[in-house]
């Protein structure tokens, strides 16, 4: 198995290192160069200073690894899975973000080495999350042991409630147990079917009753992936429900949530009931939607809304930190891939300027798993990773859509 997944690794690596030859004619080569060897020096440091430990996950980073052709550090994190990896301890657990990070990583990472040792390890922790759901409603509790199974928090925002159905379905894919794919799809159904007259959502929601907390709509933290997993459902596992909640969410949010501003069009938030403006808020978390515009079709909308980020309203920046996100480079990427229009790529290019310049002692995963993977896919000459082969989720774990059979896609996930 070993061999294999080498083999795997030198065809990506083939069609990934030529950005550093002059003879490619990429003009953005030595970026590549520069961004392939800052995904080396975080991971060295990582591996120094947190190894399995903090808030980083190292699984998160597998298909940056592969990617940017770190073959050996790549095969030594199959080595930490499959040898030292247990999930089988007395800890409590956020269900969203172990569901997107280690569920997805791990998944991502199967399909990738073809290691079943991998899978296994996958299938363990699925079922150690489906406890969670559940509830009445069919929406995840917030919090689940992973050893007991014991499920509690009943307050979820839509977010949590709702991005589940890629990992999930390529759970169900890889499994041929539809009850993963079909856990995900109720719990994004009983989102979809408690919008309002307007066919909006609200922000949080309680899942015992199903009675909406919070009735702010809006595309950013706390919604944004329900809607992402919507489309990314669809692209990956042809699922017409999920096309249809799609279509019709983005209809509402398109009427309801734009405004226009001294000739450009911001995305604040209104009341899900009403449509009455309640924030001019944007933030560095909303600006993952055009991707999810344009690669729908939404052009038009998706370049208006690439150019945003404050409160609109006060012409102020709230928080002039940056976290090292990845959403603005992925809409960026995505729409130079899908234009070519050069202004895109300079985004790619540019440097943002915060007020204080003051560093923080702090790096999330998704620093790893996203930001330096749409950089590189935006510098480097490869061709293993484009929007027609490829859904990322939400957070950037690749899953070859190529790779899949749609018989079989419609049969493990029980797809009618």
């Amino acid at each position: 198995m070993k061999m294999i997944f080498r083999l795997i690794l030198l065809v990506l690596l083939a069609s990934t290192i030529s950005c550093g030859h002059s003879e490619t004619g990429n003009p953005n080569q030595q970026l590549a160069i520069r961004v392939r060897h800052d995904t080396k020096r975080s991971w060295d440091a990582y591996q120094k200073y947190a190894w399995g430990k903090d808030v980083l996950l190292p699984i998160d980073a597998f298909s940056t690894l592969v990617l940017t052709g770190l073959t050996d550090d790549a095969d030594q994190l199959v080595k930490y899975v499959t040898d030292s990896l247990s999930f089988d301890k007395d800890l409590k657990v956020k269900v969203f973000e172990v569901n997107i990070r280690v569920l997805g990583g791990l998944l991502s990472m199967y399909q990738l080495s073809g290691d079943p040792t991998i899978l296994e390890k996958a299938v363990d922790f699925g079922n150690r999350l489906m406890p969670a759901f559940q509830s009445t409603t069919g929406i995840p509790y917030y919090w689940v042991n992973l050893k007991t199974g014991q499920a509690e928090g009943s307050r979820v925002n839509v977010a949590e409630a709702g991005t589940y159905l890629l990992e999930m379905g390529m759970l169900s894919y890889f499994t041929g147990d539809p009850a993963y794919y079909q856990a995900a799809k109720r719990s994004s159904r009983a989102v979809f079917d408690r919008r309002s007259e307007l066919g909006m959502v609200g922000e949080v929601i309680d899942i015992e009753s199903g009675e909406w907390i919070n009735t702010s709509s809006h595309i950013c933290a706390g919604i944004d992936s329900y809607y992402e997993y919507l489309y990314k459902g669809w692209m990956l596992f042809g699922d017409p429900d999920l096309k249809e909640m799609w279509d019709k969410s983005i209809e509402a949010v398109l009427k309801y949530i734009p405004e226009e501003v001294e000739g450009r069009t911001w995305y604040g938030r209104v009341d899900m009931n009403t449509g009455e403006r309640s924030s001019s808020v944007v933030t560095l978390w909303d600006t993952f939607m055009p991707a999810i515009l344009a690669v729908s079709g939404h052009m038009e909308e998706a370049v208006a809304l690439q150019l945003m980020i404050y409160d609109y309203a006060k012409d102020s920046i709230l928080n002039p930190g940056y976290e090292l996100n990845p959403e603005i480079i992925e809409s960026a990427w995505y729409l130079w891939e899908l234009t070519g229009e050069e202004r895109y790529m300079d985004m790619l290019k540019g440097y943002y300027d915060v007020v204080s310049k003051a560093k923080s002692d702090y790096m999330a995963t998704y620093f790893l798993a996203e930001t330096l993977k749409y950089l590189y896919l935006a510098f480097a000459d490869q061709d293993m990773y484009t929007l027609e082969t490829v859904v990322f989720s939400t957070e950037a774990h690749p899953f070859l859509k190529a790779a899949l059979d749609p018989e079989k896609i419609r049969k493990h996930l029980d797809i009618n």
